[in-house]
């Protein structure tokens, strides 16, 4: 029997979604009576803060029983469930890479590599002043999110970043524990990602950035395709196409300008690239976001 692949828990699973969702843990395991059936993330990451209660935890081949104030973390593909004691209180916390990886938060890309590198469990005591530093910064996060279309506002983004970089120091000051399979493709995902974010301006082939993971294509193809559910061009092209839409929006450069910028030297080229990527051409697709005239 195929373990159950999700989005959110219980929700279709959609590759190489772009997310970025709070919640707290009451509000779907309730629905299942406090019991999350082991399942797995394509291409998205999850950290599952428990503040008060408890959980048997599933990562992967290891169990074990987690008290709060704990932070599970969950990488892509990792097999996760979790049966709660009635009325725990928590939040989970659930991220595309791309959240973390973009602009400049070199730091917390490399926070994000390192949180995410293996699955496993933090562990705090209640008077830890991190433990209640990060309790506070997850519940202004849920508040930020829960306003309407705050999903992608810049403070929302902010503060997933600062968990991120929060909980990866505790990482490394000795919170962590898990099982021993080490998942060195999620850090060669999150590598190629973070690549990716430094490179894609300058169109490198796909076979440099496989020697510099000290990868084969087809291994790097594979690694990208377990972590996020498209090849690793696809993710290139979709970082490309994302940074053309925000230019055409927020630059009032013509597009063939802008064309240069990106690296096309050519302007029909990126005319026909943008094109097969969001059905218009730059022109039509930058006319398209303005807004009505009153």
């Amino acid at each position: 029997m195929a373990i159950p692949r999700f989005a959110l828990y219980g929700e279709a699973a959609a590759p190489g979604q772009d997310m970025l969702h709070i919640e707290s843990v009451e509000s779907r395991s309730r629905l299942y009576h406090w019991e999350i059936e082991p399942h797995v993330h394509l291409g998205l990451y999850q950290i599952l803060w428990l503040e008060r209660g408890s959980a048997e935890v599933v990562l992967d081949e290891w169990r074990a029983s987690v008290a709060g104030p704990a932070a599970i973390v969950v990488p892509p593909g990792v097999v996760h469930g979790f049966v709660f004691a009635p009325e725990t209180d928590g939040r989970v916390l659930t991220l595309s890479a791309r959240f973390l990886v973009e602009g400049e938060f070199q730091a917390v890309g490399e926070a994000f590599q390192a949180l995410f590198s293996a699955p496993g469990v933090l562990h705090f005591s209640p008077d830890d002043g991190e433990a209640q530093r990060l309790s506070v910064q997850l519940g202004e996060l849920a508040a930020e999110f829960a306003l309407p279309g705050s999903a992608d506002a810049p403070v929302v983004q902010w503060l997933a970043r600062a968990v991120v970089w929060r909980l990866a120091r505790a990482s490394e000051q000795g919170h962590r524990e898990g099982g021993e399979r080490a998942h060195q493709h999620q850090a060669l995902f999150t590598r190629f990602l973070l690549l990716v974010e430094q490179h894609f301006l300058e169109h490198w082939p796909l076979e440099r950035y496989a020697s510099r993971l000290g990868l084969s294509t087809q291994r790097l193809n594979r690694l990208a395709r377990a972590g996020s559910g498209r090849s690793a061009l696809e993710l290139v092209h979709e970082r490309l196409t994302r940074e053309a839409c925000r230019r055409l929006v927020y630059i009032a450069a013509p597009a063939a300008s802008l064309a240069l910028e990106l690296g096309f030297e050519d302007p029909a080229y990126f005319s026909r690239f943008f094109k097969r990527r969001r059905g218009l051409s730059p022109q039509r697709w930058r006319e398209a976001q303005r807004p009505p005239m009153a």
